[in-house]
């Protein structure tokens, strides 16, 4: 079952039957009223020459003093699917706990394989790094954060410094939502697409670099979560915590893997405060 599918299964009849109609999570991101606390102030600036290399910016609408953190989010799709407009929700919800918010594309399988998709997390970040302050951001105050797919990358760019560098320097924090961060060896479809070309499959892995020297993490996962199962989350955690790195591993009953994402969205909101445990994570994190 696509994305597309679960997260047609997850609403609402009448919102169902609109969403299905449309394309994906784009019309979803149309449909769902979004906090007004936030706005979008750049689309489809370039960090690289693919089309695909492109994000989106957004702060708080209300203006404040002094530069803000920012939160870099990777969305997910099982590395074939999805795009930076379908999750305008997201940037405008984190935008509006006072955040400068950042969401980029990135390049796809079949396109192309592990480790082009982290590549683009790597050139996302540099590029946010030369550029955020003109948006309010301060550029040595990120936290990266993905759902699913996503979360992988940003786990990747947080624990493995051969993709950031000295830039990592400036990562304070991880926020991981129903990561796949331990899943080798590849036995099913999307991986097998994504990371079965790779001769050293550990080396795909999160857990294998995760340890002393990263940044904090908050990991959320979804108690009823079928699609990527939460031991991936309890995995990173406890590698994190054998190398003394602080890690909040949350579980939220009764939510399934895209319900956690849809969570951030206002109508979904009550179902579980993943926004607010999201925000009070970066603000500790980036004081």
């Amino acid at each position: 079952m696509t994305l597309f599918h679960r997260i047609a299964r997850s609403l609402p009849a009448s919102l169902s039957l609109l969403f299905a109609a449309c394309s994906p999570l784009t019309a979803f991101d149309r449909l769902v009223p979004k906090d007004g606390g936030g706005r979008r102030v750049a689309r489809t600036l370039a960090y690289g020459p693919d089309a695909r290399q492109t994000l989106d910016i957004y702060v708080p609408r209300a203006a404040g003093s002094g530069a803000r953190p920012v939160v870099i989010f990777f969305y997910g799709g099982s590395w074939n699917s999805g795009t930076r407009t379908g999750y305008a929700f997201v940037g405008r919800a984190l935008a509006a706990q006072g955040f400068t918010v950042v969401i980029p594309d990135y390049r796809l399988v079949p396109a192309i394989r592990y480790p082009a998709f982290v590549e683009d997390g790597a050139a996302a970040v540099r590029w946010t790094r030369a550029h955020i302050a003109r948006y309010g951001g301060d550029p040595s105050r990120l936290v990266l954060m993905g759902h699913s797919a996503g979360a992988y990358i940003a786990a990747m760019l947080a624990v493995d410094d051969r993709w950031l560098g000295r830039d990592r320097q400036a990562v304070r924090g991880l926020v991981g939502l129903a990561g796949p961060y331990d899943f080798a060896p590849f036995d099913v479809d999307v991986s097998r697409a994504a990371f079965g070309t790779w001769p050293r499959p550990m080396e795909t892995q999160p857990v294998h670099w995760a340890g002393a020297g990263d940044p904090p993490a908050l990991l959320l996962v979804g108690g009823e979560d079928k699609t990527v199962l939460p031991r991936n989350s309890e995995a990173l955690a406890a590698r994190l915590r054998e190398g003394g790195v602080p890690v909040t591993l949350r579980s939220y009953p009764k939510l399934s893997h895209v319900g956690l994402i849809l969570s951030v969205a206002r109508p979904f909101r009550g179902r579980a405060p993943v926004v607010a445990d999201v925000a009070s994570f970066v603000r500790q994190v980036t004081r």
